[in-house]
């Protein structure tokens, strides 16, 4: 059976690439080797980014309704709680950021409403399918899976998770090390004993535990530094290996483990591929790059390289756009990458060095810098017109950055509504500033042929009415302009009124996609 994009692996990575296509229309596949859906918590916790682009997927409420905002992390010493720290406390929402906080919530439930979504576009996932090879050429990709079956696809796309097989396959290098200071063991269990409403982190002498409540279930998230034996080993993660090591370091008499659903180890790999994409064939998520949990960033990581390439591969796809289009996934995401090992290596760093002294829990998971809301490409070939010069780093708002949010009112009913209902949908998105921005908005509408929204904002009753400034704030324009945000909710073009022929830089710039 064809399809259009084969996607190995049904994680957050792969369930959120096949939402981004499948509501483009693009015909896609998605199988994955497990007989069952995992139920682990794994990756608990989306950031500000991910929950922008979900949002846009139509998964707002859902995760809002499923997670927990703002959680209070409470840390003990010697069995006695020393501080109590608001996570995000250091953000707050504003209008161009709707989320002052990330989002609690165990990874089996982020999955399953990513499936419940791309369910909607009439896209199962397919259980217990295991690939074991593949070829390509000029016109597609051939692979095989364990039971003798074949599946063609235009493209393949690998989130098989770090051990991948579509990245060894490829002959992809996956250079790096891995961390001797970071080993775990991790379980799901429930807590009889303890105050839900924290994150309980006991560190000391011994080690250090940490067990996190999630809203609308019974259990918690362990993770436990239980140390190893002489040969570096880590015990086997049992109820008996969770209690004992709650026991000797918590200190906390009375407080029960019971029902472990998930048990785990966790050794960090710190490595990244040298290359994200071979012909048809592209590496996504932790099959692209494995690094520490310090930050929270392998899954939001993961989701937000899937956007990226998501509406790459539907424009090509469906005939909006040229196959050159795709080389800008690695252009783009490779970079980001490097950053978030970096990143999480600092904040490894930070924890190693920290708990000796209680101060861990407090900077590492939940800062501005791990939101990813300043993660952009500004050095991208998508970034600005044929022949603009680049954005200096700390200049206002450029071609790359995330496009920002505003609360405006629908100029004819006067209803509330935010850009990002504008954004939200494959395609891109023009915004016109002011009257004189009609044209540029009408033409672009006429000559591009691809999937374009357009929206005016205060250019009469049509359109939105920016009535508090804060989109003019936020996009820079004092007078006539026009921004056109990607289909990811980043900007590609901005033009302030006084740029020559802005209606022909814009459908220039979206006819250079199909080159």
């Amino acid at each position: 059976m064809n399809t259009a994009v084969l996607i190995v692996g049904a994680g957050p990575t792969g369930l959120t690439l096949g939402c981004s296509l499948a509501r483009a229309g693009a015909a896609v596949r998605i199988i994955d080797k497990t007989p069952e859906f995992h139920r682990g918590s794994r990756g608990k916790g989306l950031n500000q980014r991910s929950r922008e682009l979900l949002a846009d997927l139509g998964l707002d409420e859902e995760l809002t309704a499923a997670g927990t905002e703002h959680i209070v992390l409470r840390k003990y010493r010697d069995g006695v709680p020393v501080a109590d720290t608001r996570s995000w406390d250091s953000m707050e929402a504003r209008p161009d950021v709707p989320y002052s906080s990330g989002l609690l919530l165990p990874q089996w439930r982020t999955e399953e409403l990513l499936r419940g979504k791309l369910a909607e576009y009439g896209v199962r996932v397919e259980l217990g399918c295991e690939l074991t090879g593949f070829t390509q050429d000029e016109q597609g990709v051939r692979a095989t899976l364990a039971d003798g079956r074949t599946i063609e696809a235009d493209y393949l796309a690998g989130c098989d998770g770090g051990k991948s097989f579509v990245r060894k396959a490829l002959g992809v290098g996956f250079e790096g090390e891995t961390a001797a200071e970071e080993m775990m063991v991790l379980g799901d269990v429930e807590v009889d004993g303890l105050d839900r409403g924290f994150w309980h982190q006991w560190f000391g002498e011994g080690g250090g535990i940490m067990l996190c409540p999630f809203r609308g279930t019974s259990h918690w998230q362990l993770q436990g530094a239980a140390g190893t034996d002489e040969r570096g080993r880590l015990p086997e993660p049992t109820l008996e290996v969770f209690q004992d090591l709650f026991d000797r370091v918590a200190g906390v008499p009375g407080v029960r483990l019971a029902n472990p659903t998930w048990q785990s180890t966790y050794r960090v790999n710190v490595r990244m591929a040298d290359r994200f994409r071979e012909g048809r064939v592209f590496i996504v998520g932790d099959a692209a790059h494995v690094h520490s949990i310090a930050g929270g960033l392998g899954m939001n990581t993961g989701i937000q390289d899937a956007f990226n390439l998501g509406w790459k591969l539907a424009l090509v796809i469906g005939g909006h756009a040229g196959p050159g289009l795709l080389d800008t996934y690695e252009e783009e995401r490779l970079p980001v990458a490097a950053w978030t090992l970096k990143t999480s290596n600092e904040g490894l760093r930070r924890i190693v060095e920290g708990v000796p002294a209680g101060r861990i829990g407090t900077d590492v998971g939940a800062n501005a810098e791990t939101s990813t809301l300043g993660v952009g490409y500004r050095w991208s070939s998508l970034s600005g017109g044929a022949g603009e010069e680049r954005a200096a780093d700390g200049d206002g708002l450029a071609a790359g950055d995330r496009a920002p949010d505003a609360p405006c009112r629908d100029a004819a009913t006067g209803r509330p509504v935010r850009l990002f209902e504008k954004f939200a949908g494959p395609g891109h998105t023009l915004l016109g500033f002011g009257p004189h921005s009609a044209k540029v908005l009408a033409r672009a509408g006429e000559e591009y042929a691809g999937p374009l929204r357009t929206c005016l904002i205060d250019g009469g009753p049509e359109g939105l009415d920016d009535h508090e400034g804060h989109a003019r704030a936020a996009y820079g324009m004092e007078g006539d302009g026009v921004v056109l945000v990607r289909p990811d909710d980043y900007v590609a073009l901005r033009l302030t009124g006084d740029a020559p022929d802005r209606g022909a830089a814009v459908v220039d710039y979206l006819r250079r996609l199909g080159r």
